[in-house]
């Protein structure tokens, strides 16, 4: 009995320290972190490799002036191009005041999406990246300023987004931010600056930007953009990799020739130019019909509006530089005293001033017709209808002062005896030149009278003249013999 007991005894004391055991296990792990649990010795991230090869070329292609949807068509054929050729990185050069939303966000797909490390470099000194400008250079793996350079919305827009009225204008403001944000956020640059150029138009220098995170720095020329991005790792796709130009070539990317052509027509200065040419070419068709300058002159004014397409166009602007043409046009038949010319010439030169409207997103070029272009295109209108004005009053004055002889100068009426010449035949009716203009004529005998005969007025029928050949009024000469 005692034996029995002793060994239950045992047994309870055993099952006891195993309880107590177990016990503990399972405090000791309820209080240990689950970091300490889950610790893991992390495996090495492997070192980036070389983007491209090395010694491909570096293409370097420009973008100047307003971003259309032509620069976009040059960007993303540059960035197809550098992927088929492996090159270690893609450099664009920047300097414009903004362009076209559709145009902006294709460049930027772009740039996000290129297989190849893209770097914008703001230059020459005194450049700048607004507004469309500001989304380009915060896309690009790398950027880069010249001093001298700024970047931001250069477009009025307001904290509040004033400048961007009604429903549809506030979501493409909100849409904008969040554009730039996401644009900053991936390429690690300051995400509040970003934002504050499209909500606040903050615009900043170069040394500005630099400090601010915006850009990685300033360069003065190709060479130091390339020695400060050479060795620079970034983020091609998912993959980090490590820009390796130091002994890579620059090869110049231009724009082909037809791109060129149209993505000059974008220049706010160009298509003023072809708009006033547009409109002379229309009134020298209406004052003299030729048909020469009226094709060159529809042909100028089809390729302004296509510059048009890309800027911001102020109806109002248009409208007075087309009542300039109308008031000038109605100078030519109306007696005003040159109250129609001054009316005109000023109606020309609001409208230029006026012609492009202040930007209403946040990508919009911020431009103007140039100053001194102004000056010059209405110096030369004013000349031109001078000399228009000064032959129309000596034309009104030699009319006036010999009515009889002149039959434009306020005379229907050519005098009997008036000799003339025939410009096309009369067969009986044709055409002759007399008095200093052409007129409607008919033979008086109803005989054919071919054209370069000399002819005499003999009659008239209201606005057509009656002639004879003047041959028929020599006297027959009497020979005479000794």
């Amino acid at each position: 009995m005692n034996h029995s007991t002793r060994s239950f005894r045992f047994m309870a004391r055993f099952c006891r320290l195993v309880g107590v055991a177990a016990m503990a296990w399972v405090i000791a792990a309820a209080l240990t972190p689950p970091s300490v649990i889950r610790a893991a010795d992390p495996s090495p991230s492997p070192a980036p490799v070389p983007a491209g090869n090395p010694s491909a070329p570096v293409y370097v292609m420009s973008l100047t002036g307003v971003v259309d949807n032509v620069m976009a068509g040059y960007v993303e054929e540059s960035v197809k191009r550098a992927s088929n050729e492996t090159s270690p990185a893609l450099i664009i050069t920047i300097n414009t005041p903004g362009g076209s939303l559709d145009a902006t966000q294709r460049i930027v797909s772009a740039l996000l999406e290129a297989p190849v490390p893209t770097i914008v470099w703001v230059s020459p000194s005194g450049a700048r990246a607004a507004s469309a400008g500001t989304f380009i250079t915060l896309a690009s793996n790398l950027a880069y300023m010249a001093p001298g350079t700024n970047i931001g919305a250069a477009s009025p827009v307001g904290s509040g987004g004033e400048d961007i009225t009604g429903t549809i204008g506030e979501k493409v403001r909100n849409d904008a931010i969040a554009n730039i944000k996401s644009i900053a956020e991936t390429r690690g640059r300051d995400v509040d600056w970003a934002v504050s150029t499209v909500d606040k138009a903050v615009s900043s220098s170069a040394l500005e930007a630099v400090a601010v995170g915006a850009v990685n720095g300033i360069a003065t020329s190709l060479e130091d953009v390339r020695r400060k991005a050479d060795g620079q790792v970034v983020h091609v796709g998912a993959a980090p990799v490590r820009v390796d130009i130091a002994d890579a070539p620059f090869v110049d990317l231009p724009m082909n020739p037809f791109q060129s052509i149209l993505h000059l027509l974008s220049d706010p200065n160009i298509a003023f130019i072809l708009l006033t040419i547009g409109f002379y070419g229309l009134i020298f068709e209406l004052q003299s019909p030729n048909f020469v300058t009226g094709i060159l002159g529809a042909i100028a004014l089809i390729l302004a509006f296509i510059g048009f397409g890309s800027l911001p166009l102020n109806v109002a602007g248009l409208l007075l530089i087309g009542l300039a043409i109308v008031l000038f046009v109605l100078e030519f038949t109306v007696t005003s005293h040159g109250l129609l010319f001054v009316g005109g010439l000023i109606c020309f030169v609001l409208g230029a001033f006026a012609l492009y409207t202040a930007p209403g997103s946040p990508t919009a070029p911020d431009v103007a017709v140039a100053t001194p272009l102004i000056v010059f295109m209405a110096t030369l209108t004013g000349a031109f209808m001078l000399l228009v004005l000064v032959t129309i009053v000596r034309s009104r004055r030699r009319g006036l002062a010999y009515a009889g002889a002149y039959g434009a100068g306020g005379t229907t009426t050519v005098p009997s005896g008036s000799n003339g010449v025939v410009k096309r035949a009369l067969t009986p009716l044709g055409v002759v030149y007399t008095v200093g203009e052409e007129w409607s004529a008919r033979s008086a005998s109803g005989s054919e009278i071919p054209a370069g005969e000399s002819v005499r007025v003999v009659g008239q029928e209201g606005l057509t003249l009656i002639v004879e050949p003047a041959s028929s009024f020599e006297p027959s000469g009497q020979q005479v013999t000794t």
